[in-house]
């Protein structure tokens, strides 16, 4: 049984409590009052471990998400778009979906606790750098929804980054990376044999490198990139089950980016 059906039926072999159990136990309708504290086993990745930071992140993903949405005043209705395209995507049934969209709408209020999610979610995931990074692409892919980036959105974005343990310039080099890659998959389904100069452009982007780098450097960006985003070491780390077609689809178009660039440089 998954950590969903354990946490949904009430049959889990792991508590989450604090903000995220809260949270998650409103959306529900149950009630989780064990503290998490006693539970934090550093490094550990026992099945009740693993399936506690899914629940972790679940809940935190789709209440961040809400809040982030809020951070430039409105929440669009792209935003919201992307936020079911993220459930269709992960193929949630209509108990998920309802709980994703209650977490969603948790996140918009004006009392959320931010501070104490953020830290609480940092704690869950054992400084996993790969999965936390993960939160913050599929963050900043929800700020892309609109085709960019606006201030308050970046400033909101810097600020989860710096609890995270993430440099604001590293966030920036995230926001390029995401967006590349949106650009780089949407140009990809572009007619025409011969791809644009653009799109060339995009797939160095994709993978972090300027055109200039050597081969070297390219080969040992798309090497860290596929290692980051590998799949099945992902969910191995807490990433949820539902959400392994997404990182399966960042590797497909790591590898496409990888790809044409080894077609125009001929190695």
């Amino acid at each position: 049984m998954s950590w969903w059906g354990k946490i949904f039926g009430g049959a889990f072999g792991f508590a989450l409590g604090g903000p995220l159990g809260a949270l998650l136990g409103a959306a529900l309708g149950h009630r989780f009052d064990k503290g998490y504290d006693r539970f934090m086993l550093e490094g550990a990745d026992t099945e009740a471990d693993v399936e506690r930071i899914q629940s972790a992140f679940f809940t935190a993903t789709f209440s961040v998400m809400g809040h982030l949405a809020k951070s430039d005043g409105r929440v669009s209705e792209a935003e919201i778009q992307l936020a079911q395209s993220l459930m269709s995507q992960m193929q949630l049934n209509a108990d998920q979906r309802q709980a994703a969209m209650h977490l969603f709408n948790q996140g918009k209020s004006p009392d959320f606790q931010l501070d104490d999610v953020l830290q609480q979610f940092k704690q869950e995931c054992h400084r996993r750098r790969n999965l936390i990074q993960m939160f913050m692409e599929i963050l900043i892919a929800t700020c892309l929804a609109d085709g960019l980036v606006h201030q308050a959105e970046r400033n909101k974005l810097h600020y989860i980054g710096k609890h995270l343990g993430f440099a604001p310039f590293i966030i920036d080099q995230l926001i390029k990376m995401v967006q590349a890659q949106q650009e780089f998959a949407y140009e990809q389904g572009r007619p025409g044999a011969a791809p644009p100069r653009s799109t060339l452009k995009s797939a160095y982007q994709v993978l972090g490198v300027e055109e200039n780098a050597s081969d070297a450097e390219v080969k040992k960006a798309y090497r860290r990139l596929m290692n980051q985003h590998h799949p099945d070491k992902l969910v191995a780390k807490g990433l949820p089950e539902e959400m392994m077609k997404l990182a399966t689809e960042k590797t497909q178009e790591i590898k496409k980016a990888y790809e044409q660039i080894k077609t125009a440089r001929n190695f």
